[in-house]
């Protein structure tokens, strides 16, 4: 069945092809004329090589960027011929989407000049030629590059009379680079401003982060502990809490980077230095709180001070600063890392502008954050409250500082604080507010007499409510959201639903994981993850717990890749990381076919990140799976020579009793660009009822163009490769212009045939009807 099969939908390529063997118009006729009609031996002469267009059709320049193919124009050789010089008029230079770049066009017929020196030992006439070789496209098809050649006679005569040739204004010669050079008036403002935008909304998106949010009551508690302040030194304080976030954070980001590289960001927000600096800070805060000494400002400080209006009090904001930093790069590491990676990418003053717009974007709810408890302390009610809620909060900052020694713990690997331990102490520490609440624990700001109000029985309860829901954790149960915050147990991810059946992972064996699943047949799904990682163990408890996520892994060989550690493995697992995927960021999760050799082993597909979607996640790994099966290797495939991403044979057996849309593209082409969304989205919806959607390359350059196409241009269907032999193929499907899409029914025969930038109601319609 499987060879009637392949055999069918071979001979339907035949059936594909166009009515004429013959190639079609390429759209641009080409001629050569010279200017001198007689030229002597030694001396220049100008070459006009005029392009005529069809209407509707447009030429790529000489110069326009990479994305499209630029026109490229020679003289074949000819002994005749000395130095030339090519000379272009201006092109049509707008900012193409497609491209994500500026393009440069000609429409109508622009004229080429080659200016050129006849070489001084030629004696005799002969006749020149002018190759070009150009892409040609409307605004539904693209021709695939051709060479077209255009010829006249050279006149050679010793005694023709000398003529110096002249170049008319507005041509510019071109010497072999894009005249694109430097920013775009328009495109690199916005392209600057969408960074700036972006970073802006990284630092925003950071206050969200478990490590961020503990922050908050640290704040409010430090400005309520400030006596005689003004609404000026109040105002003031609270814009140096806010610029002191953004220049420590900046400097800190900065000097980081140029120390250990952008993964070194990530790595110092799991440092056990840093973390243990920040966990002493938080037990000095929570002691202080608790009423076991208060934190003052040393006298000679201030005498030195004094002549500064504050300046006591606004370096405790700037220490407020500093520790706001620290505390905050465990998670927001993983922003600052990725967006350092792409400033220093785009060079200049990228990186000190986008950490800049970063750190205004996390300091800006602080400024809120930070003028609020100032206004408390002058309400008219400022009496007992204040007290409690400074025990209250030194109680939930000793809860914050054990997630800073578990970090430690976890880092160096010492299993001391291990989930039953930090959850008895959070158990502990959060009954203990509660019953402070309720008037049960005697300290500052409860007396005997004192009645409990509605608002503090609410609270307390709420606090003895919640330390009793964790001690089911401490049995081995989910936590929720809270599991971001507390140590991971081992074995810990279940298969969900209520089995007691675990999900096996390795741990730092990258070529273990690949040669046991090239044993048992399996795909491989690797984790970047980090011992501190909070977003990290969110997903394991989360998210992996899942019945249909980790039933979709349980068939999956997993290991677990430590980035944050201080061994060599971690150290590894970053070069491993940052080096094939071009991130820092974690959570990363990949999907990996073994092969046949670990050398051999190749990417399906990534997931960058935390997401709360299962159906997000689990599309991920589905549409891996998916992608494994359909680009299987074989030694040989009868179905055209098409290749797999990484040189192997591609195999045409999964198409087997499948509708097959089958198209040919090229990364240079813009209406293909414009098909692939659509293509995404059928495959996703219709891949369920036996739909296989196949692109098939026709980059002449094969790998090198298509992968970096698919990092910012993502293909979610079963990609396959027409080089090297692009021109086979041409001739077996009589392709001739690009896009083309042949859909085949599941018995392999061909249904339709579209040529150029087709709807995709048109090739959806033919596609229900085969399904």
């Amino acid at each position: 069945m499987k060879t009637i099969w392949l055999v069918t939908l071979s001979a339907t390529a035949l059936l594909a092809q166009g009515p004429t063997a013959s190639r079609p118009n390429d759209h641009v006729h080409w001629s050569l004329t010279l200017d001198l009609g007689a030229v002597a031996p030694g001396h220049e002469t100008v070459g006009k090589l005029t392009a005529q267009i069809d209407s509707g059709w447009h030429l790529y320049s000489l110069s326009t960027p990479p994305g499209p193919i630029p026109t490229t124009i020679k003289f074949a050789d000819n002994a005749a011929i000395g130095k030339v010089r090519i000379f272009q008029p201006a092109p049509d230079r707008k900012f193409d989407a497609n491209f994500n770049a500026d393009t440069e066009t000609f429409t109508g017929a622009p004229i080429f000049l080659l200016q050129f020196t006849v070489n001084a030992n030629a004696s005799s006439s002969s006749e020149i030629t002018a190759l070009a070789r150009y892409q040609v496209c409307s605004d539904t098809v693209c021709i695939p590059p051709v060479t077209r050649a255009a010829s006249a006679t050279l006149k050679i005569d010793a005694t023709a009379a000398p003529s110096l040739p002249s170049i008319p204004s507005g041509y510019t010669e071109f010497t072999g680079t894009s005249t694109i050079s430097g920013p775009r008036p328009a495109a690199a403002d916005s392209s600057l401003g969408g960074f700036l935008l972006l970073a802006f909304g990284f630092g925003l998106a950071s206050i969200f982060t478990p490590c961020v949010f503990p922050m908050i009551p640290i704040t409010m508690s430090f400005f309520l502990n400030q006596k005689n302040v003004t609404r000026r030194d109040t105002i003031i304080q609270a814009l140096i809490f806010c610029l002191g976030i953004i220049v420590l954070f900046t400097a800190l980001g900065l000097l980081a980077t140029s120390l250990l590289g952008p993964f070194g960001v990530v790595q110092l927000g799991s440092n056990p230095w840093v973390n243990g600096l920040i966990a002493v800070i938080f037990l000095i805060f929570g002691l202080s709180l608790l009423g076991a000494f208060e934190i003052t400002i040393p006298s000679s400080i201030l005498t030195k001070l004094d002549s500064a209006s504050q300046k006591g009090g606004y370096l405790g904001t700037l220490v407020m600063g500093l520790t706001f930093s620290l505390a905050s790069f465990a998670c927001v590491g993983p922003f600052v890392g990725t967006l350092l990676a792409a400033s220093v990418q785009g060079g200049g003053s990228r990186p000190l502008l986008g950490m800049a717009g970063f750190s205004t974007g996390l300091a800006l709810p602080f400024f809120l954050l930070a003028l609020f408890p100032a206004y408390l302390k002058k309400l008219p009610r400022s009496g007992g409250w204040l007290a409690r809620v400074k025990v209250v909060m030194g109680f939930v900052i000793l809860a914050a500082m054990l997630k800073y020694v578990s970090s430690i713990d976890q880092v160096l690997q010492w299993g001391f604080l291990t989930r039953e331990r930090f959850l008895a102490a959070w158990i502990v520490l959060f009954a203990m507010a509660g019953l402070y609440l309720l008037g049960l624990l005697r300290m500052e700001g409860v007396s005997k007499d004192d009645n409990v109000t509605l608002g503090r029985l609410l609270v307390g309860i709420a606090f003895l409510i919640f330390s009793i829901s964790l001690v089911p954790g401490i049995f081995g149960a989910g936590l929720g959201e809270l599991d971001s915050y507390v140590p991971v147990a081992k074995g810990s991810a279940s298969l969900g639903g209520g089995s007691s059946e675990k999900l096996v992972w390795l741990e730092n064996d990258f070529n273990g994981a690949l040669a046991r699943a090239r044993a048992e047949k399996k795909l491989v799904l690797v984790n970047f993850t980090g011992y501190a990682c909070t977003n990290c163990h969110w997903m394991k408890a989360n998210m992996f717990t899942q019945p249909d996520i980790a039933s979709a892994m349980k068939g999956m060989i997993l290991v677990d890749l430590y980035t944050d550690g201080t061994d060599a493995a971690s150290q590894a697992n970053q070069k491993l990381e940052e080096g094939k995927f071009g991130t820092i960021a974690i959570p990363y999760y990949v999907l990996y076919d073994p092969g046949a050799s670990n050398d051999a082993a190749r990417v399906l597909a990534s997931f960058p990140g935390l997401t709360r979607k299962p159906a997000e996640y689990l599309a991920f790994l589905n549409t891996s799976v998916s992608a494994a099966t359909t680009v299987s290797v074989t030694n040989a495939s009868p179905f055209g020579p098409f290749a797999t991403l990484g040189g192997a044979p591609f195999d045409a057996t999964p198409l087997r009793n499948k509708v097959v849309v089958l198209n040919f593209w090229a990364t240079w082409c813009v209406p293909c660009r414009q098909e692939i969304p659509a293509f995404n989205k059928m495959q996703a919806q219709l891949g369920p009822r036996g739909l296989m959607v196949l692109g098939v390359s026709l980059d002449e350059d094969g790998a090198p163009a298509v992968t970096p196409f698919l990092k910012s241009n993502p293909i979610e269907y079963t990609l396959a490769l027409g080089a090297p032999k692009v021109a086979e193929l041409n001739t077996q499907f009589k392709i001739d212009q690009l896009p083309v899409t042949l859909i085949y029914d599941r018995s392999g025969k061909l249904l339709q045939r579209f040529e150029g930038f087709t709807k995709a109601d048109a090739i959806q319609s033919v596609v229900d009807r085969a399904l």
